[in-house]
C-alpha cells in the first residue's frame, strides 16, 4: 500500500472533536453511544469508569457478519471512505486511533469482511465492525499474501492494537462505507461497460449494414437529453468512413432498423444521464460525514441524527443496477440480430456452413441466460424495508445488498457485450474486402489478435473469456479512441 498523509488540519480537527467529547463528558450530560447504550438501549447510563469497555463491546458484539469475505479491493475502498470521513472531525475520535487504520492501510493489512449482515440503516454495523475488529487485534486481516490473525499480523507491521476510548467504536461502526465501496466499484464498472457497448453497438451495426441516419444531430436536439446527444455524437464518431456504410447508402430497400441498432441513442443516453446522477450521489456520499451522533467541536455540542442512514445510495446503486441491465438487454438484442439470417442477413449464426456448424447460437443463449438474471437482480432494493432493533430501527435502506449485487450484475454484462464484441467481428468479418471506419477496424483487429475468426466450431468458451477480458479492462475503448466516448 501507499503512505497515506492526513492534512494537518484534518488532524486538528479530529485533535479538536476529541477534547469536545471530553468536555462533554465532564458536563454529565447524556450522549447517545458516548454514555449510553446502542440503539433500544439508549436509556441505559454507562458510568464513566466503564466507557472503553462499552465501546470494545459494541465491535464485537456488532461484528456478526456472514457470507464471503470482501474482495481485497472494496475493503481498501471502505478504509479509506472511512478515514476521509473520520478526518473531518465530526466524529470525536483521537489522532492515534485514525493514524492506525491509516497505518494499517498503508501497510496493507486489510480486515477480512463478510459481505452479509448490513441492511444499510444504523449505517453498515456489521461490516464495519468487522473492520473495527482488526484494529482491536481480533479477527482476521489479509496480509503477506495470505489470510492471518489480525493481532499477529499487526505486530508484524510493527502496529498496537487500538484500545477505543469514548465514541470510538461507534464512530468507525456508523457509516455507509460498505455500501458506498460496493456502489463506486459497480459504478466504475458500468462506466467501462457503458463505453465498450458504445463501441460493440457500432461496430453491430456496420456488421448488420444499419444505417447511422438515426444518429443525426438534429434528431437528438430536438429531444434534448444529454446522455442521449452525446451517445448519438459518440456513434457518428465511431461510424465516419465505413466503407460497409457507404456500400448500402444507394438502393437499400430497408427503411428502419431494428430498435436495438436505430434507439442506442434513446438506451444508452438515457443509462448514461442514470450512471451520471448516481456519481454524483455517490461522490457527495464518499465526501461526507455518516456518523451518530455529529460531534461540532466549536461549539461543544454532541447531536444525534440519522446520516448514518444509506438511501442516498440505495437509490444511486438501484439506479446502476437498472442501467447495467438495460445496457446488456441492448446488446443482447443485437447479437440476436445478427445471428439472425433474415434480420442480418449474415450466414445463419455467423458461420459459413450452418447446420455443419452451430456457430454463435448457444453463445447467444447464454447472453440471454445473463440478461434474465440481470432482469432479477436488478428490482429495487430500496424499496424493502425489515425493521430491526426492537423496532427502533424501523425503516432501513437496504443499501448494502443493493450495492453488492453489482458486481455480479457488472460480471453478466461484461459477458454479454464480450459476446457481441466478438459476434459484431465475425459479421463484418463477412463484407470482406469491405471494411468498417478505422475506429471500429481498430477494435476489429485487437479482436482477431486474441481471437481467430470462427470457421468451424470449437471450444468457445475461451473466445468468450478472451473477449470479457478486452471489455471490462478498457481495451476496446482504448482501441476506438476512449477519448471520443462520453464518460461520467
Amino acid at each position: 500500500g501507499e503512505a497515506v498523509d492526513l492534512d494537518p488540519a484534518c488532524r486538528q480537527g479530529v485533535a479538536n472533536s476529541a477534547r469536545a467529547v471530553a468536555a462533554i463528558l465532564a458536563k454529565g450530560a447524556p450522549v447517545y453511544g458516548v454514555n449510553t447504550g446502542f440503539g433500544k438501549l439508549a436509556s441505559v447510563r454507562i458510568p464513566e469508569a466503564d466507557l472503553g469497555t462499552l465501546q470494545r463491546n459494541l465491535v464485537l458484539s456488532h461484528a456478526a457478519g456472514l457470507g464471503a469475505p470482501v474482495p481485497r479491493e472494496i475493503v481498501r475502498l471502505m478504509m479509506a471512505l472511512k478515514l476521509a470521513s473520520l478526518a473531518q472531525g465530526a466524529s470525536g475520535i483521537r489522532v492515534e486511533t485514525l493514524d492506525l487504520l491509516a497505518a494499517m492501510l498503508a501497510s496493507d493489512v486489510i480486515p477480512v469482511i463478510p459481505c452479509q449482515g448490513s441492511v444499510g440503516a444504523s449505517g453498515d454495523l456489521a461490516p464495519l465492525a468487522h473492520l473495527t475488529a482488526t484494529m482491536l487485534g481480533v479477527g482476521e486481516v489479509f496480509a503477506a499474501g495470505a489470510r492471518r490473525p489480525a493481532a499477529q499480523a499487526l505486530a508484524e507491521a510493527g502496529l498496537a492494537p487500538a484500545v477505543l476510548g469514548a465514541k470510538e467504536g461507534l464512530a468507525f461502526l456508523n457509516g455507509t462505507q460498505f455500501s458506498t465501496a460496493y456502489a463506486l466499484a459497480g459504478l466504475f464498472e458500468a462506466e467501462r461497460l457503458c463505453q465498450a457497448a458504445l463501441v460493440t453497438g457500432a461496430l453491430s451495426v456496420d456488421a448488420a449494414r444499419g444505417s447511422d441516419s438515426p444518429f443525426d444531430p438534429r434528431i437528438h436536439a430536438l429531444r434534448g437529453h444529454r446522455g442521449q446527444i452525446e451517445v448519438a455524437a459518440a456513434l457518428r464518431r465511431l461510424m465516419q468512413g465505413s466503407v460497409i456504410r457507404a456500400s448500402h447508402l444507394v438502393g437499400d430497400e430497408r427503411v428502419q432498423d431494428p430498435y436495438c441498432l436505430r434507439c442506442q441513442p434513446q438506451v444508452m443516453g438515457a443509462a448514461l444521464d442514470v450512471l451520471r446522477q448516481a456519481a454524483a450521489t455517490l461522490q457527495t456520499e464518499a465526501n461526507g460525514v455518516t456518523d451518530n451522533p455529529l460531534i461540532f467541536a466549536e461549539e461543544g455540542e454532541a447531536l444525534s441524527g440519522g446520516n448514518f442512514h444509506a438511501e442516498p445510495v440505495a437509490f444511486a446503486a438501484d439506479m446502476i443496477a437498472i442501467a447495467l441491465c438495460e445496457i446488456g438487454a441492448l446488446a443482447e438484442r443485437r447479437v440476436a440480430l445478427l445471428i439472425d439470417p433474415s434480420l442480418s442477413g449474415l450466414p445463419a449464426f455467423l458461420t459459413p456452413k450452418p447446420g455443419l456448424n452451430s456457430g454463435f447460437m448457444i453463445a447467444q443463449v447464454t447472453a440471454a441466460a445473463l440478461v434474465a438474471e440481470n432482469k432479477q437482480k436488478a428490482f429495487p432494493a430500496s424499496v424493502d424495508s425489515i425493521p430491526t432493533c426492537a423496532n427502533q430501527e424501523d425503516h432501513v435502506s437496504m443499501a448494502a445488498h443493493g450495492a453488492r449485487r453489482l458486481v455480479e450484475m457488472t460480471q453478466n454484462v461484461a459477458g454479454i457485450v464480450g459476446i457481441e464484441l466478438l459476434a459484431a467481428a465475425q459479421g463484418c468479418d463477412f463484407h470482406a474486402p469491405l471494411t468498417s471506419s478505422e475506429p471500429l477496424e481498430s477494435v476489429r483487429r485487437l479482436v482477431r489478435g486474441h481471437v481467430a475468426h470462427l470457421d468451424e466450431d470449437r471450444h468457445f468458451q475461451p473466445d468468450i473469456l478472451a473477449a470479457i477480458e478486452l471489455v471490462r479492462f478498457g481495451a476496446v475503448a482504448r482501441a476506438s479512441g476512449a477519448q471520443t466516448l462520453p464518460s461520467f
